[in-house]
């Protein structure tokens, strides 16, 4: 184990890894090399920063939101180390020269998801191709989680259609200090293709809505949201060879990239001009 932490903020969501063999194993998932830039998401007190600091990382960026946890960081400040302190949700990644390639995040559980949907929106197109994160084990279920099941989420598909996610081990309450009340996992996830996605307004809009409504079926909850009549929907459900019964958690991604593009074709005016979705060669 690490030396013993500071109190911690509660209303900062604050559980520090102390684990000395986790933060370990997580330097070890995220497979540094020295071209790497790597973007490090809850600083804390440096237990993380400090180890990557001793691969061959071209440049660390740390963000941390606690000012109080500067005396600690401060320390390994040096020519590869930038350190920011902020709210990551609310920082303008894309202004990061040169921009991080991979991220390692450990992170409060309560901003999970709109980080993560933040990450890709600034910098999947800028290069990003590999996080490792620290989330709540329900969380890490829903982002891997495959069609049919009840765990799928408008994220998970995205994940999947950009890439791949997957739990790589669970992570004991013991691990940090003070104990959650929950097991946590470590995730990888890998960006490969459609880089642009998260930025994709239609792409957002279609799984939002139909998520939303999960209990109704896909055509019933996608007519309800889209100037789109019923009978057309499920002329597309059809073509795709799906049951026009089924419901948002049972499509695949590719099931979702077929339907957003035949949808574009009917709706009017500016939605029909989203973001690209640019494939990485």
């Amino acid at each position: 184990m690490t030396r013993r932490v500071r109190s911690t903020k509660s209303k900062l969501g604050q559980n520090f890894l102390v684990d000395k063999g986790i933060l370990n194993q997580i330097v070890k998932f995220a497979e540094v090399s020295q071209d790497d830039v790597i973007l490090e998401i809850g600083a804390g007190e440096g237990n993380l920063t400090r180890l990557l600091l001793e691969t061959d990382c071209s440049r660390l960026y740390a963000v941390e939101i606690d000012t109080d946890l500067k005396p600690f960081l401060r320390i390994l400040e040096g020519p590869r180390l930038e350190l920011i302190f902020g709210d990551a949700v609310k920082l303008d990644f894309t202004a990061l020269a040169p921009a991080p390639n991979k991220v390692v995040a450990n992170i409060p559980y309560h901003i999970t998801t709109p980080l993560l949907w933040h990450i890709l929106e600034d910098l999947a197109p800028k290069g990003l191709h590999r996080i490792i994160v620290m989330v709540q084990q329900e969380v890490a279920r829903r982002l891997q989680a495959q069609p049919h099941s009840k765990e799928r989420s408008p994220l998970g598909i995205t994940l999947q259609a950009m890439g791949n996610a997957r739990i790589l081990r669970s992570v004991p309450p013991a691990a940090f200090r003070p104990m959650p009340k929950v097991n946590s996992a470590i995730v990888e996830i890998n960006i490969c293709r459609w880089i642009e996605l998260a930025n994709d307004r239609l792409w957002r809009h279609i799984l939002r809505a139909s998520f939303s409504k999960r209990r109704k079926t896909l055509a019933n909850a996608l007519s309800s949201c889209l100037p789109i009549e019923k009978r057309v929907l499920e002329e597309l459900l059809k073509r795709q060879n799906l049951n026009l019964l089924v419901r948002p958690e049972d499509l695949s991604f590719e099931d979702w990239l077929y339907l957003r593009d035949k949808l574009e074709e009917f709706l009017p005016g500016g939605e029909q001009n989203p973001p690209p979705m640019i494939k990485r060669t």
